[in-house]
C-alpha cells in the first residue's frame, strides 16, 4: 500500500512538451492514442503527472529502436506492463512459498 505525502505536482501541456523536447501536438497525438495519461481541466486544457515523462521517454525509445508505428508502440507499452506485473507476481509467490523471512 502507498500514501503520497503530498499531493501529486501536474504540468499543462506547454510545460510537459517542453520538459520533453517534443512538440504539444504530439503530445495531443500521444494522448488520443491513449498512450500517455492527461487530465482535462474545465476549459479542455491537458495536464500530466511528472512520472509521464518516463513513460514517454519509453515509448520515444521503442519506436527508435524497433521503427514502430505508434499505435504498436501503445501495444508493446502495455505488454511490458502486463509481464512485468506477471513476474513481479511470480517473484512474490516464490517467496512466499520458500517460507524466507526478511531482515526487514
Amino acid at each position: 500500500m502507498r500514501y503520497a505525502l503530498m499531493r501529486p505536482v501536474r504540468v499543462d501541456l506547454e510545460t510537459f512538451a517542453r520538459d520533453a523536447h517534443v512538440h504539444p501536438e504530439l503530445i495531443r497525438r500521444f494522448v488520443a492514442l491513449g498512450i500517455l495519461d492527461a487530465d482535462r481541466d474545465a476549459s479542455g486544457g491537458l495536464w500530466f503527472l511528472r512520472e509521464q515523462l518516463a513513460v514517454l521517454a519509453r515509448v520515444q525509445r521503442l519506436r527508435a529502436g524497433f521503427s514502430l508505428n505508434y499505435a504498436a508502440v501503445g501495444l508493446v507499452c502495455d505488454l511490458l506492463d502486463r509481464i512485468a506485473a506477471l513476474e513481479a507476481a511470480q517473484r512474490h509467490r516464490a517467496h512466499q512459498r520458500s517460507g524466507d523471512r526478511s531482515w526487514t
